[in-house]
């Protein structure tokens, strides 16, 4: 009588939810360093098929930069670990498993994990202003830059031809709520892009553009200290831009922006970049949160959940070299915190010892427009084109991949030679073309953040109906591959 083959043992899986950088460098360094340990897999939930490199997104709204030179395919970066491109539907801290939806029939599929890294980044907060969730562009994700350069040269294009001149101001009066670094890069490229495209439509003149930048603090860039601020008030008044300190948008209508204590400003683009919250997953997860993020120890992980990590926007990192406080939610702190975390889910497979997060800022940088930046850089100020040049060499140095790098710098180059592209190719419906939803669910955005799609009411727990059928899980290698390819397929198109 023969014995009966031994089932293999199933291998331990990694699952990373969001397709940012806190994310994929977690990914990226648990290939390395599980390259020889066939044991484990690794598994990345995006909503898109695309890494997309944040710093450069404001270059896409004016014109900078064509739209796939900043985005990298995850399946390029990642060559070993399984990439799924869906929705995160439910999380289930007790039972260790994930609900995601993909392909365009929104097919459900259930993960299980052993280890379970959380890298949801954060969404757009408008507070509940009225108006703004249907009205106003943020700037979080690829599809709202290329929106807000739709949006300004539909604006150009029907002001050459309007006759009214109460229309005619409102469709040139642009506004940027948030004086970081977002807003300041944002208004700067803005201000620069409609200007030099000014001379392709005759009936508009300098003077009728209006660019404002209206800050809730004393100083904008607040994080570069009073004087890099002062400088980039001077630098940006300079060149025509407004800008209001000490005031919040109060409400949008279709042709007015209320400013608290203010008179109405005639205006149809509104851009806010003034608030980020957490991703909604977070809230309804039973762990421990700070501030809205869920709480790490030192080693990225989890209290009470010690197969649970949060790196990124969604997570507070407690400085321990200042306690009380937090590493702030940027992309060089997400970077290293995905680089950590890969590291210690590494070393806790193995059974080795966990290694603490601790980073120091070496500099913040901005590019205010016409080949001027400022820059703080291990405590040090710099100004003018210096700092502009190395805004551009670093940030180049960082985007992923040699032939991006050479893409953008060949489109740098041509910036330098020839005027801006005003040709409105990817003409996409505006935000309040959208038809309102009375319930929305909460999926992962571009850039793994989260955004509100009209389907279904989402919950925090497995509904208990599910049946494996409905909820398929992720099986062998075999059955897996097959599963990926017809995500490949199903997957949602690049401006989705």
């Amino acid at each position: 009588m023969m014995n009966p083959v031994p089932d293999k043992p199933r291998k331990k899986r990694v699952v990373i939810l969001g397709g940012g950088f806190g994310g994929v460098y977690a990914a990226i360094h648990l290939e390395k360093l599980l390259a020889r340990q066939s044991a484990v897999e690794v598994c990345l939930v995006s909503h898109d098929n695309f890494f997309l490199f944040t710093p450069m997104l404001h270059e896409i709204a004016a014109s900078d930069l064509e739209i796939t030179n900043i985005v990298n395919p995850l399946r390029k970066l990642l060559h070993k670990a399984e990439v799924l491109v869906g929705d995160v539907n439910q999380i289930d801290l007790p039972n260790r498993r994930i609900l995601i939806s993909h392909g365009y029939r929104n097919q459900s599929l259930q993960i299980d994990y052993d280890h379970l890294v959380i890298a949801l980044g954060s969404i757009t907060n408008f507070y509940d202003i009225p108006g703004l969730a249907d009205l106003a562009v943020p700037m979080k994700s690829l599809r709202d830059a290329i929106q807000l350069r739709t949006q300004i040269i539909r604006h150009l294009e029907e002001a050459n031809s309007e006759c009214n001149f109460a229309d005619r101001q409102s469709l040139l009066t642009f506004v940027v709520a948030g004086g970081g670094f977002a807003g300041v890069e944002t208004v700067a490229a803005l201000n620069d892009f409609v200007r030099e495209a000014l001379p392709f439509y005759p009936n508009l003149c300098e003077g009728m553009l209006r660019v404002l930048l209206v800050h809730s603090g004393p100083v904008i860039l607040p994080e570069l200290g009073e004087s890099l601020g002062q400088y980039t008030q001077k630098v940006l008044a300079r060149r025509g831009v407004e800008i209001r300190f000490n005031t919040r948008v109060k409400s949008m209508t279709e042709d007015h922006v209320f400013l608290a204590h203010h008179v109405p400003i005639p205006c149809r683009t509104l851009v806010w970049t003034a608030g980020t919250v957490p991703s909604p997953f977070i809230s309804s997860l039973p762990c421990a949160k700070e501030r809205g993020r869920i709480r790490v120890n030192q080693f990225l992980r989890v209290s009470d959940w010690p197969d649970v990590w949060a790196v990124g926007d969604c997570a507070f990192v407690p400085d321990i070299r200042n306690p009380g406080q937090s590493h702030p939610p940027t992309a060089q702190h997400a970077i290293r915190e995905g680089r950590v975390v890969a590291q210690n889910i590494a070393a806790a497979l193995l059974g080795r010892p966990l290694r603490s997060f601790s980073f120091k800022t070496i500099g913040l940088l901005a590019s205010i427009g016409r080949r001027t930046g400022v820059a703080r850089i291990f405590g040090f100020n710099f100004s003018g084109f210096f700092a502009w040049w190395m805004w551009r060499t670093i940030y180049l140095s960082k985007l992923p991949g040699l032939d991006k790098k050479v893409r953008v710098a060949f489109d740098w180059t041509l910036d330098l030679l020839f005027p801006k592209d005003v040709c409105a190719v990817h003409d996409l419906p505006y935000r309040r073309d959208f038809p309102r939803q009375e319930h929305a669910e909460v999926t992962v955005g571009d850039n793994g953040q989260y955004k509100l799609s009209g389907r279904k009411a989402i919950h925090s727990s497995i509904e208990d109906g599910l049946t494996d059928r409905q909820s398929p899980k992720i099986g062998n290698r075999a059955s897996h591959r097959s599963r990926r390819q017809s995500d490949e397929f199903g997957t949602s198109p690049l401006l989705d």
